[in-house]
């Protein structure tokens, strides 16, 4: 049977982002996201919901999130689900928890919703998708073709 672990989130960032390193130099960005659902209940009420969830993110990534993004940014979020388990240090009892490990991102909205590129700030946003094509126009003279004719009507 095949597996598969692949979630895709958007929402809002729920604190600024804590980074840590590691001792051999590994960025570790953690953060938490409000992802809202809206629906209609049995009475036809409109409510809405909201789940929390932790998001781990590991190196370049984690320190570019960490630089450019603070609480109430939105943001869209692809990863991979991981189960910590640990033992209490005072209770002893068995704990866990459910967090979302960052495998790609992207920012969403404009430089003025939270964070990067507000007034002020001198940097500039990295892209992380590729610029726009540009479209290229038809060159005047084809290999072997000679001038092209202006004149075709279309």
């Amino acid at each position: 049977m095949a597996n598969l672990n692949r979630v895709f989130l958007i929402g809002n960032l729920t604190r600024d982002p804590e980074l840590r390193v590691t001792p051999k130099g590994t960025a570790i960005c953690t953060f938490s996201l409000a992802v809202n659902r809206k629906f209609r209940d049995e009475s036809g009420g409109d409510r809405e919901e909201v789940t929390y969830v932790d998001i781990e993110a590991w190196g370049k990534a984690g320190e570019t999130i960490s630089r450019y993004c603070t609480k109430g940014r939105p943001l869209f979020v692809e990863g991979r689900l991981r189960l910590d388990q640990w033992e209490d240090k005072n209770t002893k009892e068995k704990r866990s928890r459910m967090k979302v490990v960052l495998e790609g991102f992207q920012f969403l909205g404009g430089r003025g919703e939270g964070g990067a590129g507000e007034a002020g700030d001198s940097g500039s946003e990295p892209r992380f998708s590729p610029p726009p094509r540009r479209s290229v126009s038809p060159p005047d003279v084809l290999p072997g073709k000679g001038k092209l004719d202006e004149d075709v009507p279309f």
